[in-house]
């Protein structure tokens, strides 16, 4: 990592894996305010949300950065799927044409960011395209990553199945909502990102 440099962390996943509530934790723990809206309707979260300075310090170390919260990576939008959330026709369709917007701008953050928390819903298959697609990503560009198991307070979490698929990255389990295990969260940013 650049010493002496204020770092652009950025969260990155799939829609609704949690990381707008991983960064609301984060910027309340640190900042003392939430980041960005949360809901159950996929793709929330269409443009890129910052949240500047955050500065987490822990047992004599310290990491200054900018939160980078992305929106979530797919392979597929499709505005149908907002219509089971209710959402009028009209709504939905743009929302997907916002969210597909948003995919490619979260995509082109790479270019910009200095480490990933790459966060993976636990109650989820995390063998998925766009998982494979981000990991290859950050791989090639050297991106210092690591992954986020997140939901494990719901009980079909496994992030257990997280690990197992990626044996070769750390994989943090943690509650973004019941703010579980944030303490190891912190203590690996600290190593992985200063």
């Amino acid at each position: 990592m650049r010493r002496n440099k204020k770092l652009k962390l950025g969260i990155y996943g799939h829609p609704n894996a949690g990381k707008t509530t991983l960064a609301n934790a984060i910027c309340e723990d640190w900042v003392g305010k939430s980041l960005g809206k949360v809901s159950e309707i996929p793709h929330e979260t269409r443009k890129v949300n910052f949240q500047r300075e955050v500065v987490i310090e822990k047992d004599g170390a310290k990491l200054i950065f900018d939160i980078v919260d992305t929106p979530g990576i797919t392979t597929k939008v499709d505005y149908r799927k907002f219509l089971e959330f209710g959402l009028p026709p009209d709504e939905a369709k743009k929302r997907a044409k916002e969210a597909t917007k948003g995919v490619i701008e979260a995509i082109k953050w790479l270019n910009d960011v200095d480490g990933v928390l790459l966060v993976m819903d636990s109650t989820r298959d995390p063998l998925t395209q766009a998982n494979v697609t981000i990991i290859g990503n950050l791989e090639a560009r050297d991106i210092p990553f690591f992954i986020v198991a997140n939901k494990i307070d719901l009980p079909e979490a496994k992030p257990q199945k997280i690990e197992s698929i990626f044996p070769q990255h750390i994989v943090v389990p943690i509650s973004a909502l019941k703010k579980e295990n944030l303490d190891k969260l912190y203590e690996t940013m600290l190593r992985t990102f200063r």
